[in-house]
């Protein structure tokens, strides 16, 4: 739980506040922009919530946050709503899960309801409520990992549901254990007929990405947008296997139509297919003066 003793002294007053203890993911800032923002390296609150709707989005990046550095001077009516309210609706059949892990540095995680059987993509953190709410929208069938980092609770995931994980064979590692369906090599994998694998190497050897239905893409750490830059992005800084590969590897997207960027960190982006592919471009653009 967050330290008032810990409190940053960047807080605007009042019930909200940030501690020393954040790592700076950025969780907070996209979860709820209009109360928390960065100051001197970690997020601090810049205006405390002055109505239901922002109160409930700082309760739910408040509940997101890896690593409990949000607190409150006071409990809040709308704490159980929040908390009812993961995972949170994106479009669609598709949702955002929040309770992210310091496992993972705070990376987001998503979730599809499918007729065919439902999909986790990477792992939030482990917390009940969360799986009640996943069991009541028809459990998890299937745990995609985009890749080694953020896999978190995955087998507390993989313990309470049976789901069937599935990593590419270049990101599998001994800790993570038996994994269930292993890809391998650099061409596509189909799931199922709107659910295509596209390996991704880069950030890490074994990245891929999940395009489902043509028009949601879950990146992982090999896309994002950004904020600063105010355009699609790549993160040097944390490319872990190959930057060249990484560039080949966002030119081999150009082949295919998306209208959602769905990232596990970096923000959220949603254009027309057409429009997106300009986005990209420029993004490869950029890359290749990096």
């Amino acid at each position: 739980m967050a330290d008032l003793a810990l409190a940053r002294a960047e807080n605007i007053p009042g019930n909200f506040y940030v501690d020393s203890t954040c790592i700076d993911c950025d969780t907070c800032r996209w979860v709820a922009p209009a109360s928390f923002d960065r100051k001197g390296g970690q997020s601090i609150v810049f205006d405390q919530p002055g109505n239901r709707h922002l109160e409930i989005q700082a309760l739910q990046a408040l509940l997101a946050c890896p690593t409990s550095s949000i607190g409150m001077k006071f409990k809040s009516e709308y704490l159980t709503e929040a908390r009812n309210s993961f995972p949170i609706a994106i479009a669609d059949n598709v949702y955002y899960c929040g309770y992210h892990s310091e496992d993972s540095f705070g990376a987001a995680s998503y979730f599809i309801k499918l007729p065919g059987g439902n999909i986790l993509i990477d792992s939030p953190r482990f917390n009940m409520p969360l799986a009640k709410k996943l069991d009541a929208l028809g459990g998890i069938a299937y745990m995609y990992l985009t890749h080694i980092d953020d896999v978190a609770d995955h087998a507390k995931f993989r313990s309470h549901f049976n789901c069937q994980r599935i990593i590419h064979t270049d990101d599998q590692r001994k800790n993570l254990g038996e994994i269930e369906i292993v890809i391998q090599g650099s061409e596509e994998k189909h799931l199922s007929d709107d659910i295509t694998i596209i390996p991704v190497p880069g950030h890490t050897k074994g990245h891929s990405v999940l395009l489902y239905a043509n028009k949601f893409l879950f990146t992982g750490d090999h896309l994002a947008f950004s904020k600063r830059l105010n355009q699609l992005h790549a993160f040097r800084n944390a490319c872990w296997y190959s930057w060249k590969e990484q560039i080949k590897s966002m030119e081999k997207l150009l082949n295919y139509s998306f209208e959602w960027v769905l990232p596990g960190h970096g923000r959220r982006f949603q254009t027309d297919s057409q429009s997106m592919l300009v986005e990209l471009q420029k993004c490869i653009s950029w890359m290749k003066t990096k």
